[in-house]
């Protein structure tokens, strides 16, 4: 039993992680934004599953009381209706999944604004900056998603047994993250991903062909946003509960950046393997740390272990394989084929 838990922490850690991951290839490893504030876009989906679907299905049902209480109430209620009408819960995940995606478009795309111009250090910083504001005033509102208390969720798979929602979740997740990874392989194989790249390695050539590097980064930034801010809605509509503390930098911003850089920079499938490695070493180190403090004889204590080692892994990659596991391929234009010439 333990290693099919095991197997299935990492299964659904890696769907979340690889969704969280491709968006920030997409613009960090394609159009060189390092966008710091990643956790943001994660939080703002988790923000339309408890924040705005909460108040849908509250209005709906004309539920009174303060939003922690009356969330709590329209969870009990829905579940009951889930539970004898699944349609209707798939339908509630399929319109919180659109709501996330616009959300996290509409406000990636606002929250890039003031820095678009900024060169990349201080383009980061900014971000991160940013993130943690918003992080702060979710943290601490309880208006938006119930403060450090959090808010209650519907369970949107309340017509299936406890011991095989979680196979469910999982299969949704990982089908979530494959739309994602063809939508973006799909996306970066045409010119805009071209475009992309050039402005990585110089935005003075993207500037001499008229392109707008502003408009260009807003854009990129929307995009990214948009893919994350499913996984906040995924991983919230699989807890049943939204609280902000769950959405930390490290988690949601610093650990996806490593799983690029161990996977490789502009490589969807390299991002994926690094995403792979990582989750596999993060469940192992969850679930044995105890272990294998008292196997080495550690001198701190056990919760420290991960944070330790996968800054270290960080450096080791910056140091020894900044390419990663798998090198990015250049792009490859086919010439065109000159037209015969009819005599």
């Amino acid at each position: 039993m333990a290693w099919e838990h095991i197997l299935t922490e990492i299964l659904l850690w890696f769907g979340l992680y690889s969704i969280v991951a491709i968006s920030l290839n997409i613009e960090y490893g394609y159009a060189g934004i390092p966008n710091f504030g990643r956790a943001l876009a994660v939080l703002i989906g988790a923000i339309a599953v408890g924040g705005i679907t909460n108040r849908i299905l509250i209005a709906i049902f004309n539920v009174t009381g303060s939003f922690a209480v009356a969330s709590g109430i329209v969870k009990t209620t829905v579940n009951e209706i889930v539970a004898n009408n699944p349609i209707f819960g798939i339908s509630l995940m399929l319109i919180s999944l659109v709501i996330a995606g616009i959300l996290g478009v509409i406000v990636g795309a606002i929250f890039i604004l003031p820095s678009a111009k900024l060169s990349e250090d201080y383009l980061a910083i900014t971000l991160l900056a940013i993130s943690e504001v918003a992080f702060m005033v979710s943290y601490y509102n309880p208006e938006i998603i119930g403060g450090y208390y959090g808010v209650s969720t519907p369970d949107f798979f309340a017509f299936v047994s406890g011991e095989y929602r979680v196979f469910v979740f999982m299969g949704v997740i990982l089908f979530v993250a494959l739309i994602v990874y063809l939508f973006a392989e799909r996306l970066l194989n045409t010119p805009y991903g071209r475009i992309l790249k050039a402005m990585r390695e110089n935005e003075d050539v993207v500037k001499s062909y008229g392109r707008d590097i502003m408009f260009l980064r807003i854009k990129t930034v929307a995009i990214g946003s948009g893919i994350a801010s499913l996984a906040g809605a995924l991983y919230s509509m699989f807890t049943a509960n939204v609280i902000a503390s769950s959405f930390s930098r490290v988690e949601w911003t610093f650990y996806p950046f490593l799983m690029i850089l161990l996977g490789g920079l502009g490589n969807n499938r390299g991002v994926l393997m690094g995403v792979l490695a990582f989750v596999v070493a993060k469940v192992l180190l969850t679930t044995y740390k105890y272990e294998i403090r008292a196997a080495l004889n550690l001198p701190f204590e056990a919760v420290w272990l991960e944070y330790i080692l996968f800054g270290v892994v960080a450096i080791l990659i910056l140091y020894y394989k900044p390419e990663g596991l798998i090198k990015e391929k250049p792009i490859v234009t086919k010439p065109i084929r000159e037209r015969k010439s009819f005599k």
